[in-house]
């Protein structure tokens, strides 16, 4: 019997920001031939700068046999993901979901949003926030299906697109049964 590889989840060290650049941009090229070529440029341009950056809380990935194959990075607030203290958004906020593709579809995606969701509820925090558009409507299935409901008020615009807000609800999420 050949044993399932196990897929570690954990904070990311800082010399691995080439190799979750990488991921983030290799999940990311599907939107290339959906958006107008300079908004693509923009988007891909803002993906590598963020792996960079020094907002986050928390940038966590997950490893398949010594690789990364997924990321995803955690705010404390809008300010913080967003600088947009405006928006009102004081609880965590998930930005930035990658999953390689070579590796979608062994749940890889629910295991990062739920520990980012088990250290938003570690650090007293009730909700857990997210922004997303039509355009990935794969990964708005997931978090539905996952309990994150449309939270209206803290939707966005970027330029002629409207990013929807998204809000789990951590008091009474399945997502953290047997996890927390």
């Amino acid at each position: 019997m050949t044993a399932t590889p196990k897929i570690i989840i954990r904070d990311a060290e800082e010399f691995e920001q080439e190799a979750i650049a990488q991921v983030m941009l290799e999940a990311y090229q599907q939107y290339a031939s959906v958006l107008p070529e300079q908004r693509w440029i923009q988007y891909r341009d803002s993906i590598r700068n963020s792996v960079y950056g020094k907002a986050a809380h928390a940038r966590i990935v997950a490893v398949l046999d010594g690789e990364i194959v997924g990321s995803v990075q955690m705010f404390l607030s809008s300010e913080d993901a967003y600088g947009n203290p405006e928006m009102g958004i004081r609880s965590p906020i998930i930005r930035l979901l990658a999953v390689s593709s070579a590796c979608r579809g062994k749940g890889i995606a629910s295991l990062l949003i739920q520990e980012a969701a088990r250290r938003s509820v570690l650090l007293g925090y009730s909700t857990l926030n997210l922004h997303t558009s039509d355009m990935m409507a794969t990964a708005v299935q997931l978090y539905e299906r996952l309990g994150f409901q449309r939270a209206y008020e803290t939707d966005i615009r970027n330029g002629d697109t409207l990013v929807k807000g998204y809000q789990l609800d951590l008091r009474s999420t399945s997502l953290l049964e047997d996890v927390v």
